[in-house]
């Protein structure tokens, strides 16, 4: 029965740590899209469950090397973890930029309004000559529609995509559309 104790405690200190790194993650983005409170509450939470950890791996001293298996499992899979929730939430914005061959900027152009995206068009020289660039600002949640509207129409057009931190004002699709 005594093996039942050990596994439930190694169990517990994987799970506190699994959910410790996955809060840390979660409080990192919170601070980058600038929002200060829920970063301090989400903060909270995890370091209260990091002491939780900690103290279950310190209990006795560092003579079971499972413990120590437990805590760095639970910090492993807790960064894995949190990056995939990271993914679901989608908060913040980007900024799509596509440099697409002269001959279909018109139709990105037309095919990303009519989808509801703001699309500004800067001309520039390339290698090659005149261009143009396609800035196109959007919500996380929106880039893989965004990425099928650019296969639609030119699955080999070269973009880049870019964080951006903070914003004002833009025109954005709709809900639903």
């Amino acid at each position: 029965m005594e093996w039942l104790t050990l596994l439930g405690g190694y169990l517990f200190i994987f799970t506190a740590r699994v959910v410790d790194m996955s809060l840390d993650v979660v409080r990192v983005l919170m601070l980058m899209r600038d929002k200060r409170l829920l970063a301090a509450m989400v903060g909270f939470v995890e370091v209260s469950v990091f002491i939780l950890a900690l103290n279950q791996v310190l209990a006795g001293g560092l003579t079971d090397p499972g413990k120590v298996i437990a805590y760095a499992g639970g910090f492993a899979t807790g960064n894995y973890v949190g990056s995939i929730i990271e993914n679901r939430l989608a908060l913040g914005y980007l900024t799509l930029q596509l440099f697409p061959a002269p001959d279909r900027a018109t139709r990105f152009i037309e095919i990303f309004r009519q989808a509801g995206f703001g699309v500004s068009s800067v001309c520039c020289q390339g290698r090659y000559g005149e261009r143009n660039i396609l800035f196109v600002l959007l919500k996380r949640r929106d880039l893989q529609r965004a990425l099928s509207l650019l296969d639609e129409v030119d699955p080999g057009t070269f973009f880049s995509v870019s964080d951006a931190r903070q914003i004002h004002g833009g025109i954005f699709p709709r809900k639903g559309k």
